[in-house]
């Protein structure tokens, strides 16, 4: 400061010097014409004598200097308190005046179509998550609840009658068990009367053999005269009585073989002759069989038709311990009536669901908080689903986008601390921010029509890359920041960033939501 301000003072003091002397020298000049006019000598000598007030010249000389060196003070004194603050912020910081508030726009939309009963918001307002905003008509969608609503305790009466009609299944199911085993054991015992019968067959034969020798030897005797007319006559009736017998007999069994299915007469003769699987295949036990398969198919259960009915049997008696009743039961909720009628009331709890979401979204509600923007809708508009109705704009989810010169990326990183001057507000208040990322390309390419420079004569043009600063203790309700205001953000590249991803350009992945996940296992709480 001396350095600069000596050579001003000197500078004065040179100016006044020559003010002087020209001024004595006019003086000279005027008592000399006086001289060549006829003027005395003493007049011009007391001219000259009076012409230079040494006193009154002195005073403002010093005045002038005093006020030079107070002036150039004070400019020293302006350059040290705003000058060498600006060098250093302008050696030490990255700014541009291509700056603005960005943020958040959340687009009001109709959920349901209907119309529009009342607005209850207008542009500017400020609101809050939840509030509503706008409500529809709810008349139609109050009846459609009430329809779904029918629908559900029809499709519960349904499921109610199917259950029932399962559990009388799975008496028929158990009846017809039964008769399976019945019918096995039928055949078993005519199988058994067979072999009695054959049995009582050979011995009939015996029978008559014997009857046939004593009548033989009576009829010897008689013409003899050893025996009597009524021996014989005794004789010949149990002969006759034999052969009626052994007739009867034959009667029976091929009676038993046909009951059975079998030829009257084996080929081979053998009358007790019965197939191994005879239980297994005859008709009244085939017919018991596809019964029971049909009836176990209605709740649930598959069997196939070559499977032995004995196998079926033991089955049936191995589940659950032999608790048959106990297995029957819990094939209800299996049964396929049950479930078509559980799947009607699934179906119908998820209209009911639907119903009573439309129904709640006729109050159309703000999703962030902001302030409302862009209202276009009024009491009595038809509205279709996805119609814009308004927007909101966030006050907290703001940030500014710097579009900074390619060759000013050198220093730049994230995390790096910056000083934001929103020319709303002047110098009065400075917004804190931190860098957060860089776009992933120029805002030339971003265009609309990106422009092409493979063909014609090419102009380089530096380029400018988008770079987000987040606002650090940014409190709305004390100094707003509009979206789009002008920003000059002085970015501090000598200091150490500080946050996520810190000293990079790129940044990491982003977390996965576990929004989805979420979705996925509610849905399928509401299917169980």
């Amino acid at each position: 400061m001396v350095r600069i301000l000596k050579p001003v003072l000197f500078r004065g003091q040179a100016m006044d010097e020559k003010q002087d002397a020209g001024k004595d020298r006019s003086s000279h000049r005027d008592a000399a014409l006086t001289a060549d006019e006829g003027v005395s000598v003493e007049r011009a000598t007391e001219s000259v004598q009076t012409a230079p007030v040494a006193p009154a010249n002195h005073r403002p000389r010093w005045k002038r200097r005093l006020a030079a060196g107070v002036l150039a003070a004070l400019v020293l004194t302006a350059i040290g308190i705003f000058g060498v603050p600006w060098i250093q912020l302008t050696l030490n910081t990255v700014s541009t005046d291509d700056a603005y508030v960005n943020g958040h726009v959340t687009f009001v939309a109709a959920r349901v179509s209907g119309q529009i009963a009342r607005v209850l918001v207008d542009d500017n307002n400020r609101v809050h998550k939840g509030d509503v905003l706008a409500e529809l008509d709810k008349e139609p969608y109050e009846d459609e609840v009430a329809v779904k609503r029918a629908a559900v305790d029809t499709a519960k009466a349904d499921l109610q009658v199917a259950t029932a009609s399962v559990r009388g299944l799975e008496a028929q199911a158990r009846s017809l068990r039964w008769k399976l085993q019945y019918a096995i054991q039928d055949v078993d015992d005519r199988v058994a009367v067979l072999h009695a019968r054959v049995a009582a067959l050979e011995k009939s034969k015996a029978t008559l053999k014997l009857a046939q020798l004593e009548f033989a030897r009576a009829e010897k005797l008689l013409s003899s005269g050893t025996t009597t007319q009524q021996e014989y006559d005794r004789r010949q009736a149990a002969l006759s009585v034999a052969q009626a017998e052994v007739t009867q007999a034959i009667a029976d069994v091929h009676q038993i073989r046909v009951s059975l299915g079998l030829a009257a007469q084996p080929t081979s003769g053998d009358l007790g002759e019965v197939p191994p699987d005879l239980d297994q295949t005859f008709s009244s036990v085939r017919e018991a069989q596809a019964a029971l398969i049909q009836t176990a198919a209605q709740l649930g259960v598959v069997h196939s038709y070559e499977q032995l009915p004995k196998k079926m049997v033991e089955q049936f008696e191995k589940l659950d311990q032999g608790d048959v009743d106990r297995a029957l039961a819990g094939l209800t909720p299996n049964a396929p009536a049950v479930k078509q009628a559980q799947a009607k009331l699934e179906t119908a709890n998820r209209d009911l669901v639907q119903a009573e979401l439309n129904l709640r979204y006729c109050d159309i509600v703000a999703e962030i908080d902001g302030v409302v923007t862009r209202r276009n809708v009024n009491p009595g508009n038809n509205v279709q689903v996805g119609q814009s109705l308004m927007a909101i704009r966030s006050l907290r989810e703001i940030w500014v986008d710097a579009n900074f010169k390619e060759t000013q990326l050198r220093d730049l990183r994230i995390g790096q601390p910056a000083d934001l001057y929103v020319d709303m507000y002047g110098g009065r208040h400075v917004f804190k921010g931190r860098v957060s990322g860089f776009t992933e390309g120029t805002g030339s390419t971003l265009a609309l029509l990106p422009p092409e420079n493979a063909t014609g004569n090419f102009v380089k043009v530096v380029q400018r890359l988008p770079v987000r600063i987040d606002l650090e203790g940014y409190d709305p309700n004390e100094n707003v920041l509009f979206i789009g205001t002008s920003v000059v953000p002085y970015v501090y590249a000598n200091k150490p960033p500080t946050g996520p991803d810190a000293g990079k350009f790129l940044q990491t992945y982003a977390p996965q939501s576990q929004t989805f996940g979420q979705s996925r296992n509610s849905v399928g709480e509401l299917t169980k």
